[in-house]
């Protein structure tokens, strides 16, 4: 049986500054979930990975995960399917009812 073909995961530049305002000591779990996550299906809604069906969403992304303790984090993302890429645009840690990118807060 062929081995599915994995989609390349693309970081846009303003994803470094989002992750250096979470702490460090959650960079390995955060990189670890995106590369498990993503990498295979990443339009496959799962119980956490959903579409965006409100437009427009933060940072034009289409899909979201959520991941970690109490599900804090969340990953903004795109896929490519022409192209077999995963834009990943965003990556923030969810507070109650607010999301933080990057320090900001952002619309849900």
């Amino acid at each position: 049986m062929a081995k599915k073909q994995a989609f390349s995961l693309i970081f846009a530049p303003a994803v470094k500054n989002h992750l250096k305002v979470i702490d460090s000591k959650w960079d390995s779990l955060i990189r670890t979930k995106i590369e498990q996550q993503l990498a295979y299906e990443p339009d496959v809604e799962t119980k956490n990975r959903k579409q965006f069906r409100r437009q427009p969403a933060p940072f034009g992304a289409d899909w979201e995960i959520r991941f970690g303790p109490d599900n804090r984090f969340r990953v903004l993302y795109k896929v490519a399917h022409e192209t077999r890429e995963v834009l990943i645009l965003a990556i923030g840690v969810k507070q109650g009812n607010r999301l933080l990118v990057g320090g900001e807060e952002m619309d849900l």
